[in-house]
C-alpha cells in the first residue's frame, strides 16, 4: 500500500527555494555591501537546487 504523500510534504522544498529567492531579491533592492552578499547566495540556491537535481539519478 502506498503512503499518502501531504500537500505540505509536496511543496516544502518549493516555498523554501521561493522564500530565499524573495529574501535574496529584497537584499538586493536594499543596499551595498552586505546585502549584496546576501543576495549572490540566496539567489544562488535555485541554481544550484537545478543543478542538483539534474545531476542526480533518483530512480
Amino acid at each position: 500500500m502506498k503512503r499518502r504523500t501531504t500537500l505540505r510534504a509536496i511543496f516544502a522544498a518549493p516555498a523554501a527555494i521561493c522564500a530565499l529567492s524573495v529574501v535574496g531579491l529584497v537584499s538586493a533592492l536594499t543596499g551595498d555591501g552586505l546585502p549584496d552578499v546576501i543576495a549572490w547566495a540566496m539567489l544562488a540556491v535555485p541554481m544550484l537546487v537545478v543543478i542538483w537535481a539534474m545531476t542526480t539519478d533518483r530512480s
